[in-house]
């Protein structure tokens, strides 16, 4: 999956990625992402799966499914981002087929330039 430096492991990193990154949503699924332009660091992804997704078992599965699409669209996005996933509580219902139509759409919306931004 992903390695220990491309994750995201600072209270700090989430906040400033969620404050000033721009935000797209598609069914269950939040993404935040701050591009910082001129980075020589990796892309950084962060996940923010609560309880209100359901117990330990689910919320973990919904992680787990995150983390693998995080890793299989790791080049989508640029070198030095910080990307967070928030799993919103429906993302439980979704098998990984749909999930991943979810993150899909939403990384066409950040090419496509229309996210809204904070």
């Amino acid at each position: 999956m992903l390695d220990h430096g491309q994750r995201i492991h600072r209270s700090a990193d989430f906040g400033a990625a969620i404050r000033r990154g721009r935000r797209v949503s598609r069914g269950g699924l939040v993404m935040h992402v701050q591009e910082r332009i001129g980075r020589s660091e990796p892309t950084r992804c962060g996940f923010v799966v609560s309880k209100s997704v359901g117990g330990s078992v689910v919320r973990h599965r919904v992680t787990r499914q995150l983390r693998h699409l995080c890793h299989d669209h790791y080049a989508s996005f640029a070198p030095g981002s910080i990307v967070v996933v928030r799993a919103l509580p429906s993302a439980a219902t979704h098998s990984f087929s749909q999930l991943s139509a979810n993150f899909e759409s939403i990384l066409e919306k950040f090419r496509n330039g229309r996210p809204r931004g904070n």
